[in-house]
């Protein structure tokens, strides 16, 4: 699976994240609206021949609404939206993921632009997908929580710039390492997988 194809489809989520940290609190909707257009422009350009990314439409989904209730609430409740919903957001897309890990592993569909059709179907491709997604979604879910904690302890600077940008940026390295080395090891024999 190709790792940037997979940053991406979450240049939503980044966006939003920075543009709702920078931006003054009546701007998150503004924030949100910019992250819908770029999610519905990561759906404008998947192929054709593949369905749209799950990840895509959860996105232009949610920041959707935010956007639509940033731009249409009153200034007191703007503020509350840019510091919980901002934060949160993370909460929820990885929520979201984690929901359908049972039914489609978002990253099943980056994999199949990869991976003969033969492959689809084999339990390694399965397992791989599933253990990715999962451990995608607890990071984003991760990445909310510290957004939260930093949004929650802004007034202590230490502390928000350690919750609110080295933790993300450092699970976000993790990740993209986990994504890129984890399915070459089950395809060697390690971390319980084998040829099928």
């Amino acid at each position: 699976m190709k790792v940037s194809v997979l940053v991406l489809n979450f240049l939503p989520l980044i966006v939003f994240s920075l543009l709702a940290r920078v931006l003054p609190s009546n701007g998150i909707g503004i924030a949100a609206l910019v992250a819908a257009v770029l999610a519905l422009g990561a759906l404008l350009v998947s192929r054709p021949i593949l369905p749209p990314k799950i990840i895509s439409v959860l996105s232009l989904v949610l920041f959707a609404v935010i956007a639509a209730l940033g731009l249409t609430l009153g200034r007191q409740d703007d503020a509350r939206l840019a510091t919980w919903g901002g934060a949160g957001v993370g909460i929820v897309l990885g929520l979201l993921i984690l929901a359908l890990v049972p039914v489609m592993p978002f990253t099943e569909q980056f994999a199949r632009e990869q991976v003969p059709r033969s492959a689809w179907g084999s339990p390694t491709f399965r397992r791989v997908n599933r253990v990715l997604s999962t451990a995608w979604g607890v990071a984003i879910v991760a990445l909310g929580v510290s957004r939260i904690v930093a949004a929650s302890l802004e007034r202590f600077h230490a502390v928000e710039v350690i919750f609110g940008l080295i933790l993300p940026v450092w699970i976000i390295v993790q990740m993209l390492r986990f994504t890129k080395s984890y399915p070459e090891r089950v395809a060697h024999g390690g971390a319980g997988g084998g040829p099928d």
